[in-house]
């Protein structure tokens, strides 16, 4: 007699058929490596990157996972520098946030000046990130309705990447009285006579953006919306000393950017379903089983990768190998159009490809000839040496 087919099975829904296409992925038994807003503003620099988008969908530890690829990366934070950001975190947010709201209301405004004590800091705390969250929007709304000044401490937000829940937890948030929020950052780099490190301000800046749009979600739900600031508040220590000092940045452009990078994201089960069958990130997998697999996933790799993404110095090895332009910048890249491969270039280069009413041929061509000219001109020894030679040098950054 056939067997009868079971009644109780119930249909699998669309998300959980993904989280767990994603935990086969990542390895059953290992926990995900939740995404936070640095790793997404990396990922918003470069939304082209299938490979950087699956893996940080599916909480594989990137870090564990170059090293078992045999291409460990020093991409990270000192543990000095994340106990000095620690502790200087903790002197601002003391004694209730006194200090902090004090630089907020200096700097941003936003009502009557802050009475030490009277500040509202409600408890965040709830089971696992999704609880947190919604704790993190019902502290929001209470405050926004209170009409004070309330200072979320590390409260928790989540924002919607590629299909996949991230659960992002800024520094701080502060509601106004006049209603508005604002994405406090602290950070442990000096700010000497009112100015700190531009590359550093920029990296915060696109962090803080992250936030900024996970909070603009949060008080969308809300009738009336409540303005999330598009000036975030920066706290570093003051010139050489331990004191805080505070300075608005906007992230306008920032936020711009970074809405519009991750709706080109292509979704994570798009990229999961393509994948052949058995595939999985699993660091304790030997190394040419997640080489084949890492490589299965298309990369999009740019010397910029190196400061902001773990698995730059394998790609990268790849890119050169391939003889991929994108290895020379995206700068480059984009000067040369369709010419998609250092090949290609050469060939353009010495007139035995490429089209030449193309105007890349015809500055390359222009180049060379300009070169060769100016080496004969010279009598260099060295004047036999080809445009290959410069691609060569050009392309091959010290690691």
């Amino acid at each position: 007699m056939p067997a009868q087919p079971r009644q109780d099975a119930r249909p699998t829904s669309p998300g959980t058929a993904l989280r767990h296409r994603l935990t086969e992925l990542r390895g059953a038994d290992l926990p995900p490596r939740p995404l936070d807003a640095r790793a997404l503003a990396a990922l918003a620099a470069n939304p082209g990157c299938r490979r950087r988008a699956l893996l940080d969908g599916a909480g594989v530890d990137k870090t564990a996972l170059a090293e078992s690829l045999g291409s460990p990366s020093g991409f990270g934070q000192s543990q000095f520098a994340f106990m000095r950001g620690n502790a200087f975190e903790a002197r601002v947010k003391a004694d209730g946030g006194a200090e902090l709201l004090r630089l907020t209301h200096g700097t941003l405004g936003g009502g009557p000046e802050p009475v030490p004590g009277e500040a509202a800091v409600p408890d965040l705390s709830a089971a696992g990130p999704e609880g947190r969250a919604a704790r993190t929007a019902l502290a929001l709304r209470e405050a926004s309705a209170a009409g004070g000044w309330t200072l979320l401490d590390h409260p928790m937000l989540v924002l919607d990447v590629a299909g996949t829940p991230a659960f992002l937890e800024p520094d701080a948030v502060v509601v106004h009285p006049d209603g508005g929020w604002t994405v406090v950052e602290i950070k442990s780099f000096p700010m000497i006579d009112g100015s700190a490190d531009a590359a550093k301000v920029g990296g915060a800046a696109r962090q803080s953006a992250v936030y900024a749009l996970a909070l603009e979600r949060v008080a969308a739900r809300m009738d009336p919306a409540p303005p999330v600031r598009h000036h975030v508040l920066l706290v570093c220590p003051k010139d050489f000393s331990n004191l805080p000092t505070a300075s608005a940045v906007d992230v306008r452009k920032q936020l711009s950017v970074t809405r519009r990078q991750l709706a080109r994201l292509t979704r994570v089960e798009d990229i999961a379903a393509e994948l052949p069958e058995g595939t999985t990130f699993d660091v304790r997998r030997p190394a040419a089983e997640l080489t084949a697999a890492v490589e299965s996933v298309p990369a999009t790799y740019a010397p910029e990768c190196l400061a902001a993404c773990e698995l730059a110095f394998h790609c990268r090895a790849r890119a050169r190998q391939e003889g991929e332009v994108t290895s020379l910048g995206r700068a480059i890249r984009g000067e040369l159009g369709g010419l998609t491969s250092i090949g290609d270039v050469l060939a353009a280069a010495r007139g035995e490809a490429g089209d030449p009413d193309d105007p890349a041929v015809a500055t390359l061509r222009r180049a060379a000839g300009l070169r060769r000219e100016a080496l004969a001109g010279v009598g260099s020894p060295g004047g036999g040496a080809t445009l290959q030679d410069v691609l060569t040098e050009e392309g091959q950054p010290c690691r």
